[in-house]
């Protein structure tokens, strides 16, 4: 394995494959502010030339965590299949590169049980944009909870009608709402601002009520801590999707409550508890740049620490993974560049290790990003079949104070590109009047549809 190269007339050596993994990364504000990004455009290309000639062998030999001491190596490197990795070991980044852009689904599918988060981060960093964007395109993931998401032809949306005191009027009235644009076909999904069994147990009963008696065809959920589920869960409160964040490392994870023995537990008790038909019952949310705020990336950079999120992930089945792209601010993704670039890079990553990926296209506020920066890359995204996007009342989460995509914004993109939402969800909304041949009608927008 060489960890060095000459470009113009230059000579660049790096220490190990983490180095190398931290400098062939996209510019970043996050692997900047860990002191780990590359000096300048020079050393990012070295660096880059240097990771294309490795092979994928190396790569899996050389996780940026040790396995004995992080249980999410040990989850990625336990779940890779003998006779995929086989296929693949011996290719070069470089040639592996070429593969995924030439090849079929079908091939494609073929191997992703053989890879590994580092494989897949350190591919990632090779490919443009486009690249991103055209192979991405090729893979779609399939899901069944009460539905089943991720079919060609469709474009899916959390319902997410977060209140700022977790009001069960108001967090209803944006239901409906949300509803009457068609949103909430891949679930209606709550951030909670208390996490008490009480609070939990009366939403997820209230959103399972509606569903019920408007026969709605989606998921409940909501997004409180896992332990908190488990314990309404033994409530026997109606959950067909149970939530979590993930990090990429042991100790990061340990800084948002969970280890993978937890998350073993949890995986076990909602199988048994939950209210939903399907073998998908797992809802996961990740971010580049979380674990360098909670001090566990280990030296590795943010996308390489993302990609590992999506390796524990899939180790659950999951319905819905989705990383939350700009949210945790300029310190991880400075501007909207940063942040088209990230979100590109997530939804290639999650798709190839074989997940039904969604993407919220975000930002905060004093982020240099604005509402251009995130309908450009909903785009982009729509573009290469993301699996769904976040609907939210204007775009404005008035819970989490960010910006993301809105109720509209769904519509526009399914209009834009003859996407609807999941079959089920489609008819249903087609016999109330909200939808007709997948597009709105003058019905919609209107929730007094749903008070009589």
């Amino acid at each position: 394995m060489i960890l060095k190269t000459r470009l113009f007339g230059k000579s660049y050596e790096f220490k190990d494959i983490k180095e190398v993994l931290a400098k062939s990364n996209e510019e970043k504000s996050g692997d900047i502010l860990a002191g780990i990004a590359a000096r300048d455009t020079a050393e990012r290309v070295a660096a880059k030339v240097v990771l294309s000639e490795m092979t994928l062998e190396d790569l899996r030999n050389n996780p940026v965590v040790p396995y004995e001491n992080d249980d999410v190596t040990r989850a990625i490197q336990d779940g890779v299949d003998p006779n995929a990795f086989s296929m693949i070991k011996s290719m070069t980044v470089g040639a592996f590169r070429e593969f995924l852009l030439k090849s079929s689904e079908d091939e494609i599918e073929n191997i992703h049980d053989g890879l590994t988060s580092e494989m897949i981060a350190g591919v990632t960093k090779l490919m443009s944009n486009m690249d991103l964007v055209y192979t991405a395109k090729k893979i779609h993931k399939l899901a069944t909870c009460n539905t089943t998401i991720g079919e060609r032809g469709t474009l899916s949306s959390r319902l997410q009608p977060n209140h700022p005191t977790d009001g069960l009027a108001g967090i209803m009235a944006s239901t409906m709402e949300g509803i009457s644009y068609g949103i909430g076909d891949a679930v209606i999904g709550l951030n909670p601002v208390v996490d008490t069994i009480s609070s939990i147990s009366a939403v997820l009963h209230s959103f399972k009520d509606f569903m019920v008696k408007w026969d709605i065809p989606t998921q409940n959920c909501v997004l409180a801590h896992v332990t908190s589920q488990m314990a309404a869960l033994q409530k026997g409160v109606p959950m067909d999707l149970m939530f979590q964040s993930l990090a990429g490392s042991q100790k990061s994870n340990k800084a948002f409550g969970i280890t993978v023995k937890l998350m073993d537990e949890a995986y076990e008790v909602m199988r048994e508890k939950k209210s939903s038909r399907g073998p998908n019952f797992m809802y996961f949310e990740t971010g580049q740049g979380s674990e360098l705020s909670s001090e566990g990336h280990h030296g590795a950079d943010q996308l390489t620490m993302e990609a590992r999120c999506y390796g524990l992930a899939k180790r659950y089945h999951p319905f819905l993974v989705n990383t939350v792209v700009g949210f945790i601010g300029p310190e991880y993704l400075y501007d909207g560049r940063q942040m088209i670039r990230a979100g590109l890079e997530d939804h290639f990553m999650g798709k190839l290790t074989g997940l039904p990926m969604g993407v919220d296209v975000c930002y905060t506020n004093h982020m240099k990003a604005d509402q251009n920066d995130v309908e450009n890359l909903a785009l982009l995204l729509a573009a290469c079949d993301c699996t769904y996007f976040m609907g939210i009342p204007g775009g404005d989460d008035v819970m989490l104070m960010y910006q993301t995509t809105s109720y509209h914004d769904i519509a526009s993109l399914r209009d834009i590109t003859g996407k609807k939402p999941i079959q089920e969800f489609n008819q249903r909304m087609e016999e109330l009047g909200i939808l007709e041949d997948g597009k709105l009608t003058k019905k919609a927008g209107d929730p007094s549809i749903f008070t009589a």
